[in-house]
């Protein structure tokens, strides 16, 4: 069985950016033990005679052609017809990234 200390619990929730209390280390240090042994047992599996492979289903990637419905197509000057709040024929929205000089 393998033995998890507090550090490789602390570890692995820096990795997934998660704060435990102290409480939850200690109730997930056995349960993250527990999840590693059952995970090498795949180690006992026998996978000489298997060829790598990537995907098993023998499907490729499907295309379709790619064309335009103007019918269903709203032309731009419909599209904002209905915002007041227009600039150069774009939806003038707040600015998202800090550090913008033109909010």
């Amino acid at each position: 069985m393998v033995k998890l200390t507090k550090q490789d619990v602390l570890h692995v929730a820096k990795l997934a950016k998660l704060d435990l209390t102290d409480f939850e280390i200690e109730k997930f240090t056995p349960q993250l033990s527990s999840v590693i042994d059952h995970f090498s047992e795949l180690s006992e599996v026998d996978t000489g005679d298997a060829e790598p492979t990537s995907q098993t289903t023998g499907l490729e990637n499907v295309y379709r052609e790619d064309k335009v419905n103007i019918d269903q197509s709203l032309s731009q000057d419909d599209a904002i017809s209905g915002s007041d709040k227009i600039h150069n024929g774009y939806f003038k929205v707040k600015a998202i990234l800090e550090g913008r000089t033109d909010k």
